[in-house]
């Protein structure tokens, strides 16, 4: 088809021509991926997106996909069998099974699932938003308007100035009650998704699955899938939500994998990777032929982060399809930031993924720039197997795909992460086009999108490897993953005038790649990965601090290892063997000339001279082959060595006038002085028409810790009218990298001056602990400069310590296996908690805490459930990303841990756990300048200052009894906050440490006082009693309940719970039981005679009690008596029961009612009764809670249809006990009130709450 794209530039939007992909596939066509298989460690590929559906020899595009999270997993362990054409799902809905289907067993295995734990974000956010609108809105408006509607007809009769009957009030509190239900309802209204039943069966050669998303079990209207890798069958949940899925099974069918998608990014990856449009070749991926193996490693449950959990199932595939698929390519575009690189379990298996398997593994460095040693993890792991890609944007991207007004040379992006790594390797092996107009899946609407990032550098170098293995595979030319990187690293173009460890050894170039893949793929190394280490276990030689010395000397580890070496001929180690010239352009580093290396490790020493040296300097020592130097280095180890200077005795750092033009990077490396604790940047532009975008970047590097320990990076808007300025905390006597840059997209120069100011309040306490019963707690802080110093100490936490209630090791099943036969075990503990009162809780693993990569184990996932098993949020090994808001009352935490060392984990079975919860109001401690005032709360005093630097001491007082009591606040072991020193807005604002204060044990409950001495014989008496009331609650007519009953009544006949213990026999005070009915099946269903016998009961309890006695007592203030409170203990036991029979009585009355209304003393009775109940207990009282009465209102209630007080009593048993049988009562009154929207939407709500059991990890 002929293309007109006009003068559009079109090649831009997903560029090629940059990295020489377009006229390598102009010559060589059929290399253009295929016969190669990429596997995409991502978000999820949608196998309906544009470009994504098929290659260009007609082959499926998306040949597999995979959840590896568990997001999308339905446990499918129930089996029903099919019995007149219908099932019963686990939602309870009848589902219609269609004529088409081939079930040779006629069982099912069933499971739910909800909409939303496969949406991304943004589809529930839209699906949300039309939800509300299609189905809730105007039906809401609607019934809402009606209700008021019946007020104001009502009050237009009742305006005559006569007070109202009792009647005529109870129909008014029925009216606003309705009103004020359904705006509560619209307040609370919370879209928590559709419960798809699904339903599962093998047709004798594979497993068919149906999701049924009609929600009213018409599967003839559903899709049936088969299994993804046998059907390549998917399709989108609804014609709304356009989220394409499809099925995997796994544990012989016990566990359903839905596979769609958490975010849009996966699928922008694959397309640059490989995407084929036949009529429009220009938006073609770099691979248009390759394959695509969908790994989906975010988990939607924590908003697309990837889990260990994930990423080892990722692997755990690529290992079992390596050989039937021929997987060739990984990439992986995710990643978070380590704190150390040399160990974790994960990245060891990334390692076997290459070594072993020989995958070539893409990754991109990460968007963290533009401070140096922002790399993240990967490509930063123990071992240099991955290949970093930084991004890089090219003129032609910047007209097309970001509309600027000019074209400005190629660049890095700002933003792209730069090396070295923590420990001194490289970290960008190449750059390649950071962003692309291109394909995103079906759901977001749109046929195309905007991403940039090392995301979209890191797939375009994944497809250009796909494009050199297809051409290496169709010429029959042998590879490894190590000749394809070291390829990359000299075959590069080095980019002019851009900084080394942004571009790493360049920009990717196809053609020049390829050709010494071809040229030298006989090479004795071709199948050697050579591991470099530096000094203990570096990947480099990496001088950041100012060196104490000015020569140093030092050994390099060179240590070859052989592609999948378990396999590899003796002959081959023997026969290897390499002569090798070592080389370094800078004389500040000397190295031995020559190395001889065969199959063994081999050491050599070098000497660095720094004097002479200044701020950031950077080389390699590179290792060619004496007998061909032309195929470039075979190795090199990369030498960074940074001279920071030394900050004037002004404390203040002056650049008078720089010229940034855009992307024009300044970096400044300073020791930073001992006693600083923040800094400011100031910045103006010294041009007045000018203004500049900058990104001001500072970071110290701290030992085994990740990058942003001690950073900032921020977008900075510079003028000439008003200063600009940016503070930062430091830490003294390390090398502080500052960095100002103008972002790449900011055209035109501008002339700018900045300062940078240090400022110190330095404590001798890196961190407080304070504990309460050690009483007052001194703390000293030494100034810079003389600041003024004001401690400020907040508490915002209380930390609660839980311990696991059960502990328990599991091994998975087949899926959690690694090649050929590693079993990984799980720890699930479980931990239990209560919440006095509603708060946001963040529970914290510190043993696992802020640890992925590097960790030794696997996965910490956390999940939280009310005692309804109700699911209400989850986290991971990051805890400060979670904050999850609970309302009071019990909850379960379980939390799982894998290994495939079960002996690791049984070290984590008494494992605890950290939950933090935040106050309702910040708490402060007060400080003072001496001891003796702290000690009594007295005047707190001025701290001394001074113009030049000195230490100050001062005392935190403790915390008064008043402002924290355990008895009213949620069980807690600490507090904990910030405490800051410094007087001055900014010094508080950022130059903050962490203060944890240890609260005191709680005081013993007060002991009761004291009864009159009892006989052994009473004693025996009394608990014979209470042995017989015991039972007489548990035992039933059939087995003598009545018989013992009247026993006890001779026995003790003034004693008043005999009574209530044989009402409860008769009949249980739960809502299953005292709910009201309405329907008349069921009213009439009841026994008359039942329902006389408890009213008989009632009678007889309430003769022993006396009205107005009670009502007396109770209204008696302050009761002066000796004995008041054993007095105060008989009344209120007294009261209990009194409520207790009068709620019985007045619900068996208005069954009778309800049975027959003929009767007209029974109303009587009805209204009698509650007038009484209403003396001691009003169920319109929030503050006060009686189950019984409330029982005995909501019946009241339905005796009179008034079903708006009705749902308000109901709602105030759920508020202080949610039970699904109250929940599925409320959905009866409005069917009856004919509110179809509300019926909906609490049939989705009632599932949500009360789940089927725990979701599985």
């Amino acid at each position: 088809m002929e293309e007109n794209h006009g003068n559009f530039p079109v090649w831009g939007l997903l560029p090629k021509k940059e990295t020489g992909v377009t006229s390598f596939l102009s010559d060589n066509p059929d290399y253009n991926g295929k016969n190669v298989t990429i596997a995409i460690f991502d978000s999820g590929v949608d196998p309906g997106a544009p470009g994504l559906k098929e290659t260009p020899d007609g082959k499926v595009k998306v040949i597999e996909r995979f959840d590896c999270s568990g997001c999308g997993d339905v446990q499918m362990t129930t089996i029903v069998e099919s019995k007149e054409g219908a099932i019963t799902g686990i939602s309870g809905k009848t589902l219609k099974i269609p004529e088409s289907w081939t079930n040779p067993t006629n069982k099912y295995r069933v499971g739910i699932k909800n909409s939303f734990d496969l949406y991304p974000e943004r589809l529930k956010e839209r699906m949300q938003e039309e939800n509300k609108k299609k189905q809730w809105e105007n039906q809401h408006a609607m019934a809402s308007a009606d209700a008021l509607r019946q007020l104001n007809v009502f009050e237009s009769k009742h305006t005559n100035g006569h007070a109202l009957s009792e009647e005529e009030k109870l129909v008014k509190e029925n009216l606003d009650a309705t009103i004020e239900h359904l705006a509560s309802t619209e307040k609370k209204y919370n879209d928590c998704g559709r419960f798809y039943d699904c339903v599962m069966y093998h047709d004798g050669e594979k497993w068919m699955a149906c999701v049924d998303t009609t929600e009213n079990g018409d599967l003839n209207n559903c899709k049936l899938l088969g299994e993804y890798s046998v059907t390549h069958e998917f399709a989108p949940l609804n014609e709304a939500d356009q989220l394409n899925f499809s099925i995997n099974v796994h544990d012989d069918g016990d566990v359903l994998e839905l596979v769609g998608l958490c975010s849009s990014h996966g699928t922008h990856v694959a397309s640059i990777t490989s995407a084929y449009f036949p009529d429009d070749p220009e938006k073609n991926g770099v691979a248009p032929g390759a394959q695509i193996v969908s790994l989906t490693i975010g988990d939607g449950r924590l908003g697309s982060m990837e889990t260990g959990t994930a990423m080892v199932r990722a692997i755990i595939k690529v290992m079992e399809l390596k050989e039937k698929l021929g997987i060739d390519v990984i990439n992986m575009s995710y990643g978070e930031h380590a704190h150390w690189s040399n160990a974790g379990r994960i990245g060891e298996l990334m390692n076997e993924v290459v070594n072993k398997y020989g995958v070539v593994w893409v990754a991109s460095a990460g968007n963290h720039g533009p401070a140096l040693s922002t790399i993240g993890t990967p490509p930063d792991i123990s071992q240099e197997t991955l290949i970093g890609v930084g991004a890089y944007v090219s003129p032609d991207m910047m007209l097309a795909e970001y509309s600027m007004r000019a074209k400005l040379p190629g660049m890095p992006y700002t933003w792209s992460s730069r090396g070295p790594t923590i420990d001194g390797g490289l970290g960008v092996t190449v750059c390649a086009p950071g962003g692309a107009i291109t394909s995103v899946p079906n759901f977001t609407l749109r046929n195309s999108q905007l991403m940039n990032g090392t995301s979209m550098a890191s797939p375009h170098v994944a497809g250009a490897v796909g494009v050199l293995i297809s051409g290496l595979k169709q010429k029959e030319i042998k590879y490894s993953p190590y000749s394809i990187k070291r390829a990359l690293e000299n075959g590069a173009t080095r980019l002019q005038d851009v900084e080394l460890f942004a571009q790493g050894n360049g920009l990717l170039n196809v053609e020049k790649s390829f050709e010494l893949l071809v040229n030298h793929s006989n090479a004795p190394e071709r199948d050697v990965r050579f591991h470099v280490t530096c000094g203990g276990n570096a990947k480099g030689i990496y001088i950041r601090n100012k060196p104490p010395k000015s020569i140093f000397e030092g050994s390099i580890t060179v240590d070859p290892h052989f592609l999948d070496s378990e396999s590899i001929s003796p002959n081959t180690k023997i026969d290897f063997n390499l002569k090798l010239t070592l080389k370094c352009k800078e004389s500040y580093v000397e190295h031995p000339a020559f190395l001889d290396l065969s199959n063994m490790t081999r050491v050599f020493g070098i000497k660095i001279d720094v004097s002479g040296l200044e701020g950031l300097n950077t080389t390699f020592i590179e290792a060619y082959d004496v007998s061909c130097s032309a195929k470039g280095p075979v190795f090199k180890v990369p030498v960074t060595i940074i001279i920071p200077q030394d900050v004037p005795l002004s404390n203040t750092i002056v650049v008078p006038s720089a010229q940034f033009e855009a992307n024009t990077i300044s970096r400044t490396f300073v020791t930073v002085p001992e006693l600083a604790t923040y800094a400011v940047i100031k910045m103006r532009s010294l041009e007045k028409e000018s203004i500049g975008k900058f990104v001001v970047h500072t970071m110290q590097l701290l030992p085994k810790q990740y990058c942003k320990a001690m950073e900032i990076n921020k977008h900075v808007t510079v003028n000439y009218n008003a200063e600009s300025s940016l503070a930062f905390p430091v830490q003294g006597n390390k090398t502080l990298e500052v960095v100002i840059a103008k972002y790449w997209a900011n055209i035109g120069s501008i002339e700018v001056q900045y300062s940078i100011n240090f400022f110190g309040v330095k404590p001798n306490q890196g961190s407080v602990t304070m504990i309460a019963a050690d009483g007052v707690h001194n703390v000293h802080v030494t100034t810079l400069q003389g600041e003024d110093i004001q401690p400020v100490v907040t508490l915002k936490n209380a930390v609660q310590i839980l311990r696991p209630s059960d502990a328990k090791i599991l091994s998975l099943s087949k899926r959690d296996v690694i090649p050929p036969g590693k079993q990984i075990y799980e720890l699930q503990l479980t931990y239990n908690f209560h919440l006095n009162k509603g708060t946001e809780v963040s529970p914290n693993c510190p043993l696992l805490s802020d640890v992925l990569y590097e960790s030794e184990f696997e996965s910490q996932l956390w999940m939280i459930y009310d005692n309804n098993k109700q699911f209400m949020g989850c986290g991971d090994a990051y805890p400060s990303k979670y904050n999850i808001k609970l309302e009071k009352g019990d909850y379960v935490l379980k939390m799982h841990v894998r290994h495939d060392k079960k002996d690791h984990l049984e070290k984590l079975n008494e494992a605890q756990l950290l939950l933090s919860q935040k106050l309702a109001s910040s708490l402060s401690l007060d400080c003072y300048s001496n001891y003796s005032q702290a000690l009594i709360s007295g005047k707190k005093g001025s701290l001394a200052t001074s113009f030049v630097s000195n230490t100050v001491s001062f005392y935190i007082a403790l915390l008064a009894a008043d402002k924290y009591s355990t008895k009213t606040n949620n069980a807690a072991h600490h507090l904990c906050g910030t405490i800051t020193y410094a007087k001055d807005d900014v010094g508080k604002r950022v130059d903050t440490y962490p203060i944890k204060y240890i609260l005191p044990e709680a005081s013993k409950k007060a002991t009761k006082p004291q009864e009159k001495a009892k006989t052994k014989a009473e004693e025996f008496k009394e608990a014979l009693r209470e042995l017989k009331i015991t039972w007489l609650k548990q035992l039933d007519a059939s087995n003598g309940s009545e018989t013992l009953y009247n026993e006890m009544l001779k026995e003790f006949p003034d004693y008043l719970p005999t009574h209530t213990a044989y009402l409860q026999s008769l009949e249980v005070m739960e809502s299953k039981k005292q709910l009201p009915l309405l329907n008349k099946e069921a009213i009439a269903a009841q026994k008359e005679e039942d329902i006389k016998k408890i009213i008989t009961v009632c009678d007889k309890a309430l003769e022993n009690i006396y009205n107005n006695s009670l009502l007396m007592f109770f209204s008696i203030k302050n009761d002066q008596r000796c004995d008041a409170a054993q007095i105060k203990q008989l009344m209120d036991r007294q009261k209990t029961v009194y409520i207790d029979c009068l709620a019985r009585k007045g619900i068996a009355n208005c069954r009778l009612y309800l049975i027959s209304s003929e009767d007209p003393t029974r109303m009587e009775n009805i209204t009698t009764i509650w007038k009484s109940l209403l003396q001691f207990v009003d169920p319109n009282d929030s503050k006060a809670f009686q189950a019984n009465a409330m029982y005995f209102a909501c019946w009241h209630a339905t005796v009179f249809k008034h079903y708006g007080r009705l749902l308000k009593y109901l709602q105030r048993i759920i508020e202080e006990k949610p039970t699904r049988d109250v929940e599925e009562k409320i959905n009866e009154i409005y069917k009856l009130q004919k509110w179809e929207h509300l019926v909906r939407y609490h049939d989705r709500l009632i599932l949500a709450k009360y789940p089927h059991g725990y979701r599985p990890f």
